[in-house]
């Protein structure tokens, strides 16, 4: 899951080597941050925040899948 989100984040994003996820495991949640430029926040989080929406769903659907609840924090 960590994988999915940095590999969106860094094809959206103009400074990959900005973009940061972090990974906390409590029982059966995880819990994703997701930290890039600040210029590069815009993109992230996209108009009216589809492009944060979207990737919270795609996370979702991957977490489901294993039986898992997920959460992501764009910081």
């Amino acid at each position: 899951m960590k994988t999915l989100i940095e590999f969106i984040a860094k094809s959206l994003v103009d400074d990959p080597m900005e973009v940061v996820v972090t990974e906390q495991h409590r029982q059966r949640v995880v819990h994703l941050q997701l930290s890039v430029a600040d210029e590069d926040m815009g993109r992230v989080i996209g108009r009216n925040g589809r492009v944060a929406n979207a990737m919270r769903t795609l996370l979702r659907v991957v977490a489901s899948r294993k039986g898992i609840r997920a959460d992501l924090d764009i910081i």
